[in-house]
């Protein structure tokens, strides 16, 4: 440690790890789906209060948030909570920062599929185990970790640290949202999400998409008196994957170089007909379309509807009856930060005391990184531990060791950019 100042070792020295791995546990054992994340939200406000910060929480005002329009959702709430915990002065000796994460989860699926309970935190081989532990619950509880050893260490910051745990950002980010209408801004933010520990100074955006393909039903032994949705749905099928095969041949980005995909279009649920034995009457297929930095997303989704109209034209049946396009639920618009800022060097420099240094790589999924960068005017980056391509699949895990160096980097991070006394 002999690279550090007295203050950085003595905060390194108060992140007790192994409360941080046990909190952890208590957060995956809470399943804060969609409308029922208020008792992990009461428990990390629980939590920040202990660990010597300052902690809001208000309830969310959903029907003031829906006038804003940037607001999206695809789970309607009855009850949500902000909480935000804050450590520092409110004077201009300093800068801000905010350490932004989401406490939701996605559903575990059929526990069969998983080796360990999803919903009971598990430490096998050096990782954790669990529904969250990756997204991402590891890297939130990594943040309240690097703001508790700061508190902790008896260090007085010259600006403030805001940690923010937030509702939604699965099905929108109404949470972030709520935070930005409660006046929360810092000159930078970082959120934890699992990006390997890379910087991500950029994230691809994606909305929600319904395609519905009509047919006509008719009894299944005469099949052929009627028309398949099924099968006309293939037509639009192959436009789209050749729509999503142009757009990411010409849209490239030096930070996503190392994706053949940056911004996939997956059609992720398919709906077809009402009864085994006729001739499937509608399909609706519903998915997400990615959306290339600093593209225009009106101009990106007339692109898709005009691939599902050429396609439709090309068919007798469908030219006559075409399928419909609507957009709903989940709207990320993609964003970036310059890789000039501060923030990003200081958080490379940070991660470099207990690592090789890290890449600066684009994210190919939507996050919350573009409230904090549009609605707010923050510049933001993402950092965390553990592969988002391990989220959202049974036997979810994040390595033990990266939420160790992560915490620690996010420590270290925040006493360089918000400076103390």
């Amino acid at each position: 440690m002999a690279d550090f100042t007295p203050t950085e070792r003595n905060v390194l020295a108060a992140l007790d790890t192994d409360s941080m791995l046990a909190f952890l546990s208590e957060l995956v054992a809470i399943p804060s789906l969609a409308d029922a994340e208020s008792p992990a939200q009461e428990r990390m406000a629980a939590e920040m209060r202990a660990s010597g910060l300052d902690t809001d929480v208000w309830e969310i005002d959903f029907a003031n948030l829906q006038r804003d329009p940037a607001f999206s959702w695809e789970v309607e709430r009855a009850r949500g909570l902000g909480v935000v915990g804050s450590i520092g002065n409110d004077s201009h000796d300093g800068r801000s920062l905010i350490l932004n994460g989401h406490i939701d989860v996605v559903p575990a699926g059929d526990s069969a599929n998983w080796s360990f309970d999803p919903w009971q935190a598990t430490i096998h081989n050096g990782r954790m185990y669990g529904r969250g532990a990756l997204d991402m619950k590891g890297g939130l509880v990594c943040a309240l970790w690097a703001a508790r050893a700061i508190a902790q260490a008896g260090v007085t910051l010259k600006g403030r640290l805001h940690i923010q745990s937030v509702i939604g950002e699965e099905d929108g980010g109404c949470g972030t949202l709520a935070s930005i209408h409660r006046g929360y801004r810092a000159d930078a933010a970082i959120i934890p999400e699992p990006t390997r520990m890379a910087i991500a100074p950029a994230q691809a955006g994606a909305h929600n998409v319904r395609i519905s393909v009509p047919g006509l039903s008719a009894h299944g032994c005469y099949r052929e008196e009627g028309v398949s949705a099924i099968e006309k749905y293939y037509v639009v099928q192959q436009a789209l994957l050749a729509l999503e095969a142009d757009r990411n041949q010409r849209m490239r980005h030096p930070l996503f170089a190392g994706y053949r995909l940056p911004y996939p279009l997956s059609i992720g649920t398919v709906r077809a007909g009402n009864w085994p034995s006729s001739v499937a009457e509608e399909l609706i297929a519903e998915g997400r379309y990615g959306i290339g930095i600093g593209e225009d997303s009106q101009a990106a989704r007339r692109e898709l509807e005009d691939a599902v109209a050429r396609a439709a034209a090309q068919d007798p049946w469908l030219r006559d009856h075409p399928p419909q396009v609507t957009w709903w639920g989940g709207t990320f618009e993609p964003a970036e930060c310059p890789t000039d800022h501060p923030i990003v060097s200081l958080l490379a420099h940070s991660h470099q005391a207990f690592a090789p240094a890290p890449p600066l790589e684009g994210m190919p999924y939507g996050a919350d990184m573009r409230l904090l960068v549009h609605q707010a005017g923050i510049p933001t980056v993402m950092y965390g531990p553990g592969d988002v391509r391990l989220a959202h699949k049974p036997d979810e895990y994040v390595p033990v060791a990266d939420l160790i160096h992560v915490a620690r980097t996010l420590a270290l991070t925040a006493l360089r950019f918000i400076g103390h006394t």
